[in-house]
């Protein structure tokens, strides 16, 4: 069931939004050739714990999985696409790493995700990660008065296309604001007019997922990993989006 947001809610969101943007912007400035992802996710808990908000991952345990997540953000490094489990892995110069946190602020969730380079990385890289946010921000482009979510999935495939990145068919954007995970699905491909027509007070997590070969992933022993399966580079972007009353987009996870 896809949940509109009341006023009060909304406004919490834009409050929470500004702050997940400025944990992660600290976050990408921390991200260094010899550090650890045990020690970013140390920080995220300084962070978020300091910005009066709680690591909504953290002991969250999603549909069929075995045992709740660990940690407070997801570190998916290099062909690692999403849901890296931070530990004792030491990040080297030409990684590229993404940063995927949830936040609970005052009782509201807010999603996004960045991937950052660490040093200095290969040309191709830099591109992909270029390519990804660039998608991102074609599918946010997307929402008009009477879009739907095939409208969105549609932007993305098609920017992606001339480019032949591979597009992560089994991982998705949702809706999020009462809980982490919400309807409605929101794929990285689709059909224009198609789906669930966006509407006024929906707030959806748009996160292109997109690699440099293949498109399927394979989960890693941890229940958690997924990485791409030809072990080719990964990039992932995301913000948390609202539907205005006049049909149009307001992103909620940057710093205004």
């Amino acid at each position: 069931m896809i949940i509109i947001k009341t006023e009060n809610e909304i406004e919490r969101l834009r409050k929470g939004g500004k702050i997940l943007a400025g944990i992660l912007k600290q976050l990408s400035e921390a991200v260094k050739p010899g550090i650890t992802t045990e020690s970013l996710d140390a920080l995220t808990n300084e962070l978020v714990a300091k910005a009066g908000c709680t690591p909504a991952l953290l002991n969250y345990k999603p549909e069929g999985a075995d045992h709740p997540f660990p940690k407070s953000i997801c570190i998916s490094v290099n062909s690692e696409v999403v849901h890296g489990i931070p530990g004792n892995k030491i990040l080297n110069d030409g990684d590229t790493v993404a940063l995927d946190l949830v936040i609970n602020y005052d009782g509201v969730f807010l999603d996004s995700t960045v991937t950052v380079p660490v040093g200095e990385i290969a040309p191709k890289n830099k591109q992909l990660l270029s390519l990804t946010k660039s998608a991102l921000d074609e599918a946010i482009a997307a929402i008009k008065p009477g879009a739907t979510v095939g409208d969105i999935g549609h932007a993305v495939e098609q920017f992606v296309k001339p480019y032949r990145l591979g597009i992560v068919r089994g991982l998705s954007g949702h809706g999020v604001g009462r809980a982490i995970h919400e309807d409605p699905y929101i794929p990285n491909y689709g059909k224009k007019g198609k789906g669930e027509k966006l509407v006024p007070g929906m707030v959806i997590a748009i996160e292109p997922m997109l690699t440099r070969g293949a498109e399927d992933v394979i989960q890693m022993r941890d229940g958690y990993t997924l990485k791409t399966i030809d072990n080719s580079r990964s990039a992932h972007f995301e913000h948390t989006v609202l539907i205005k009353e006049d049909g149009y987009p307001e992103v909620l996870t940057i710093e205004k």
